[in-house]
């Protein structure tokens, strides 16, 4: 037992909630990020505002033709293994053949593939690093056994990772339509949890396969949590943590949040607002990618992830056009009302004493 801790020590294999489930589900974000969403947002530039160079086809591979969006998004199930290699610090050998991996990994879990990337991936990084650099052809059999651990492990249970992920999102998405108020509570609450905390809720989203009215409650929860800490901790840290937070991250608080927990009140209590009246009042639906669901206003992903669905419904024909009525819920729930609600209930928590000035001030 001795022996193979040490092995696993000089192998940098570090079996743990934080290595796989934060660490890697966070790069995995940052890969979808990179070609999925990227590809979709430049998809939305080119046909809003008729770039021809966006919108014209540029490659054609086995009778499908692809756009310069389409080939970043094409590119999403390499993008997300590599990004998950990178996060468990894999030699470049293991590092490059995931390429492979995450493209049979990501094909073969259909839309749940990024989950089924997830599983893949960790376990053909940790095997590749396990071989790496333990022969004298290790050009040869690091590859090889990293592709051959992964490709076989796609074969067998990609497909029902996938199955069973979608299954999970739809089971969400049907819950949110049958019982809108309580549902959008609970998806709105906790998607934005898990933006804050050291987990990816992007990742969580996408795995999930997370959309319709289910996604446009993570959207709100998203934004409660960052316009919601941006704007209770302006005095703190004035705009450049306005900005920070608000259009970055409000994982920035956690450090704050462990110190004194009763910080996260008002941003929780907003999404727990927001949540239901997206869902109950604005129907606020993410028909665009459901990696922009647990994106919320980081970048705006979120905001152009919900413009992209009903520019693709009214292009289906399943939506006339888009409303005065449409942008008005996109900002109250995206800006407004997070502001609005968390100023409001974090003046009441500071009454009690409860949260003191300095309390959310970042490094």
């Amino acid at each position: 037992m001795e022996g193979i801790k040490k092995f696993l020590k000089r192998k940098d294999i570090e079996i743990s909630l934080k290595r796989y489930g934060i660490d890697a589900l966070g790069a995995m974000a940052q890969g979808l990020f990179c070609s999925l969403l990227i590809g979709t947002i430049i998809n939305t530039i080119g046909s809003q505002f008729h770039i021809a160079c966006l919108t014209q086809t540029v490659a054609t591979v086995a009778g499908a033709e692809y756009t310069v969006g389409g080939l970043a998004s094409a590119m999403s199930g390499p993008a997300m293994a590599v990004a998950i290699g990178y996060a468990l610090k894999c030699p470049p050998l293991v590092l490059f053949s995931l390429i492979t991996v995450g493209f049979a990994s990501n094909a073969l879990g259909g839309a749940g593939g990024p989950l089924a990337v997830l599983f893949v991936a960790i376990i053909a990084a940790e095997i590749g690093k396990a071989v790496s650099k333990e022969t004298k052809v290790d050009i040869l059999v690091t590859p090889l056994v990293t592709i051959g651990v992964g490709v076989a492990l796609s074969a067998l249970i990609a497909p029902a990772l996938g199955a069973a992920a979608m299954k999970v999102g739809k089971l969400i998405m049907w819950a949110t339509e049958l019982q809108p108020l309580l549902m959008g509570i609970l998806v709105s609450v906790i998607v934005g949890i898990a933006l804050t905390l050291p987990i990816s809720s992007a990742a969580i989203c996408a795995a999930l396969g997370l959309t319709g009215l289910a996604g446009g409650a993570a959207v709100a929860g998203c934004c409660a949590q960052m316009v919601g800490f941006a704007v209770i901790s302006f005095k703190d840290n004035k705009w450049g943590g306005l900005v920070s937070q608000g259009i970055g991250t409000s994982m920035l608080q956690m450090g704050n949040i462990i110190k004194n927990p009763r910080i996260w009140i008002a941003p929780i209590v907003a999404s727990a607002i927001t949540g239901p009246i997206a869902t109950c009042v604005f129907k606020l639906q993410m028909n665009g990618a459901a990696v922009s669901s647990g994106m919320g206003t980081c970048g705006l992903v979120g905001q152009i992830g919900v413009y992209t669905g009903w520019v693709n419904d009214v292009a289906a024909g399943s939506k006339a056009a888009i409303t005065g009525f449409d942008w008005a819920g996109l900002v109250l729930i995206s800006f407004v009302l997070p502001a609005v609600i968390s100023l409001l209930v974090h003046f009441f928590v500071k009454k009690l004493g409860w949260v003191k000035d300095g309390d959310m001030k970042l490094a």
